[in-house]
């Protein structure tokens, strides 16, 4: 019965892994609204922006994993970590900050990523207005 247990610990370390990572998108991204940035042949992703802390999820759907726009028959996986990245420099550029660059990446599931980045701007003051992209689904 022991030999059991032990078995199911390295599942439950697992298990908990997903529930922090759901917790820590819901608390930093939540309050969010989505903007959408389009890359490749009009293939969109969400994006999520937190401008205070330098870090933005980009966010795809099942469907466009399984059968997304110039794949080519390729598998997804192994164009998505260069998919989401693209995403992650289109929407920086749309917004007006091509200064900043990508400082590192958390994959958290095949749908969604998280990006850091730097810039040479300082970081805005909470409130302030800035840049949207225009909604494109």
């Amino acid at each position: 019965m022991r030999t059991g247990l032990w078995g199911i610990m390295p599942l439950v370390g697992l298990a908990a892994a997903g529930c922090t990572d759901f917790a820590y998108t819901s608390k930093t991204y939540a309050s969010l609204r989505a903007q959408v940035v389009t890359i490749g042949c009009n293939d969109p992703y969400e994006v999520f922006d937190e401008r205070q802390q330098r870090r933005m999820l980009i966010v795809s759907n099942g469907l466009r994993e399984v059968a997304g726009c110039g794949l080519n028959g390729a598998d997804p996986a192994l164009t998505r970590r260069s998919r989401f990245t693209e995403a992650a420099v289109t929407y920086l550029a749309e917004t007006g900050r091509e200064t900043c660059r990508i400082t590192g990446e958390t994959v958290f599931t095949d749908l969604r990523t998280e990006f850091a980045y730097a810039c040479a701007e300082p970081v805005e003051r909470p409130g302030t207005r800035v840049q949207r992209l225009p909604g494109r689904y």
